[in-house]
């Protein structure tokens, strides 16, 4: 009994948890009651058509926007300084200055995060052939996205919340940018990948969550659909979205 007691006072909040979370921009709902726990040591996909809430629920969680009700909480704790430090971020679009050098990006990100390895991200730039020399309005659209993940994957996070991560890229780039992804987060930490591109991630991932019209249609593990349905997860999507 007294072991039991003991576990259950150490035992750790959940990563990340909605309660009855809600946004809206004006009169358009993006979010609409959604609630949520996500486990830890996981790779999932949060899938949705256009405008179904994906990019809203990310931002949400790392501080970028507000909810207008209910609340969003990183291991117990609302979006804030703390929770910062255990969530990487990687937004949709580009955000890095092109001027910049690939060399000067790394040192910027270790001036500015504490859990950033300058040596991790340096060992993922040699292994993908990035000239930390280069600038980075002389790479490709497809390096820049590996650039741009790689200064991301190079956090020790607990949360790492990937928007679209593969979007604009072609299909070679696409196999680096995924294994980079499963190749650089710790065992205990959470991976979210928000994609259209289902069938190029389907094969990693532990869980999937289907949002539409920022609701959650469903939320299991990928094994569990695949039984039930006896589809791959991208059939499935079509299915539940009639795409």
């Amino acid at each position: 009994m007294m072991e039991s007691t003991a576990s259950k006072n150490t035992a750790r909040p959940p990563l990340l948890e909605c309660r009855h979370l809600s946004k809206t921009y004006g009169k358009n709902p993006a979010l609409n009651d959604v609630s949520l726990v996500l486990p830890r040591g996981k790779i999932i996909g949060l899938l949705g058509p256009n405008g179904s809430g994906k990019t809203t629920l990310l931002k949400l969680a790392c501080g970028l926007l507000a909810p207008q009700s209910g609340e969003i909480l990183i291991n117990g704790l609302p979006p804030g300084i703390e929770s910062k430090a255990s969530v990487a971020y990687l937004p949709e679009r580009t955000y890095l200055n092109d001027w910049m050098r690939v060399e000067d990006i790394v040192r910027f990100f270790d001036d500015f995060y504490q859990n950033f390895s300058p040596e991790r991200a340096n060992d993922m730039l040699a292994r993908l052939q990035i000239n930390p020399k280069a600038r980075l309005k002389t790479l490709s659209k497809g390096t820049q996205e590996k650039v741009q993940l790689i200064m991301v994957m190079g956090r020790q996070a607990e949360l790492y919340l990937l928007d679209e991560p593969i979007g604009g890229v072609d299909p070679a780039a696409r196999d680096y940018i995924i294994s980079t992804i499963i190749n650089n987060y710790d065992s205990d930490a959470t991976v979210v990948i928000s994609t259209h591109l289902i069938s190029d991630i389907e094969q990693i991932l532990d869980e999937v969550i289907f949002l539409r019209q920022g609701t959650i249609a469903a939320h299991a593990p990928v094994d569990t659909l695949r039984e039930e349905h006896q589809q791959s997860i991208d059939a499935i999507f079509r299915e539940v979205f009639k795409c």
